[in-house]
């Protein structure tokens, strides 16, 4: 399972606009964190971490590695 690290979720509103971000890249059974921000997710592909810093980053949200 990968992990990265968002900044500025804070309602589950965000972890649905994060989730289906992700899932638009490949990533299968997002799991986020809100308190600590780790967004838990499979890749059966491998996802490019600029292509999810760019994904998330265009939703309104801070990609934190």
């Amino acid at each position: 399972m990968a992990t990265v690290k968002v900044k500025g979720m804070s309602c589950q509103h965000c972890v649905k606009s994060v989730t289906e971000a992700m899932e638009k890249l490949g990533a299968k059974d997002v799991k986020i964190d809100l308190l600590t921000g780790d967004v838990n997710y499979e890749e059966p592909a491998p996802i490019r971490k600029d292509d999810i810093k760019a994904a998330i980053e265009k939703i309104g949200f801070e990609y934190a590695g």
